[in-house]
């Protein structure tokens, strides 16, 4: 089941499936793209902020992102068993 990484419930591991652009040349998509949300990797939701759960804290391997909403909107993950 795929969901939005907005969405993903905290301290759950799923795997990336796309990041969408919201337009052609979109350059948030690639700049996801190039941090390493690319299909296949592993991405965890750490912690959320305190005010509308803005920004939320991602990571991939090693690696936290502190991303805002509209950005993790973009990327598709599939929940890990």
């Amino acid at each position: 089941m795929s969901v939005r990484l907005s969405d993903l419930p905290r301290y759950t591991t799923a795997t990336v499936q796309r990041v969408e652009a919201a337009y052609s040349n979109d350059a948030i998509a690639q700049r996801l793209a190039d941090l390493g949300f690319v299909p296949g990797e592993s991405v965890r939701l750490t912690a959320t902020g305190p005010v509308g759960q803005d920004p939320i804290l991602v990571q991939i391997g090693f690696t936290r992102f502190a991303l805002r909403r509209t950005e993790a909107d973009r990327v598709l993950v599939e929940i890990n068993a």
